[in-house]
């Protein structure tokens, strides 16, 4: 799931609020491409990927679910790995900060983009629902405390809950969706895909609810437009986890993944050890 979805937002990255030309000649999987605006290096993940793993390694150290204790963290993945891909907003109050309670007197929280929700998919490894919308609601209001921030955090985190855990058939996930979030999050109109986290998750659900295969799922999710990093690195995680999903990403992907300290190795082992946790098997 983890390496799933870093691969969906590196490949995304290429694409993000780039022009319908560049989407249509080189959207065919063949390979990563430059990102527009930030120096990433081809396959290299964004804030996507980064602020997952920042989630996961909370609920596998023991540290307490609190605000703080979310901010520490966010810090020392970025600075123990500082990257380009972050809003202007966060990369600022990052940068600025020495740690978590530096973070929180800095950052403003009013946000309704994406942020929470792209960090959200590991919290669907727990089994508990109730959990989960409590903790992805609680990492929600850290940076994005707004209705549109919490609710897309959990409905990102129940999409990977409902394939990890056999909840139902992928054309089911939207009304699983609805019961714990809001009807609108699940409308089969799709444009562009802005700053809105809500349309983040309308474009991760119609990829995974319409596509057979992981190539299919990337491919769906970028050709939206907009915002594409997050909306496959969203996408790419939960649809990794569904049975009725061929795993086909192609090999040049796989392969022209980052391999550093916290790259593929990394990404594999941490969700080892998240399913070893929250599932009894690796």
């Amino acid at each position: 799931m983890l390496l799933e979805l870093a691969i969906g937002d590196a490949y995304g990255a290429g694409f993000e609020f780039a022009d319908r030309g560049v989407i249509e000649d080189h959207n065919d999987l063949s390979g990563y491409i430059k990102h527009r605006k930030h120096d990433l290096g081809l396959g290299r993940y964004t804030d996507d990927t980064q602020m997952s793993i920042a989630i996961a390694e909370i609920m596998l150290n023991g540290s307490e679910w609190t605000p703080i204790g979310i901010a520490d963290k966010f810090v020392d993945v970025f600075k123990r790995d500082p990257r380009p891909g972050y809003s202007t907003r966060m990369s600022k109050t990052l940068q600025n900060s020495e740690n978590g309670t530096d973070f929180l007197k800095k950052i403003q929280t009013k946000a309704e983009s994406s942020g929470a929700a792209m960090r959200a998919p590991p919290l669907g490894f727990m089994p508990d629902i109730e959990k989960i919308i409590e903790y992805a609601t609680l990492q929600a209001k850290v940076t994005h405390n707004t209705e549109t921030g919490v609710n897309s955090a959990i409905a990102s985190a129940l999409m990977t809950h409902y394939f990890l855990h056999n909840k139902g058939r992928k054309k089911d996930l939207p009304d699983f969706i609805k019961k714990y979030t809001s009807s609108w999050w699940t409308s089969s109109v799709i444009g562009e895909v802005g700053k809105k986290a809500y349309m983040h998750i309308r474009a991760a659900i119609n990829s995974i609810v319409n596509e057979e295969t992981l190539s299919g799922v990337l491919e769906r999710s970028v050709s939206f437009g907009g915002d594409t990093d997050t909306v496959a690195a969203i996408a790419m995680a939960a649809a990794s986890c569904c049975k009725e999903i061929k795993k086909d990403i192609p090999d040049v992907l796989l392969e022209g993944l980052e391999k550093g300290k916290y790259g593929t190795g990394y990404l594999i082992n941490l969700e080892r050890s998240l399913r070893i946790r929250y599932m009894g098997s690796s």
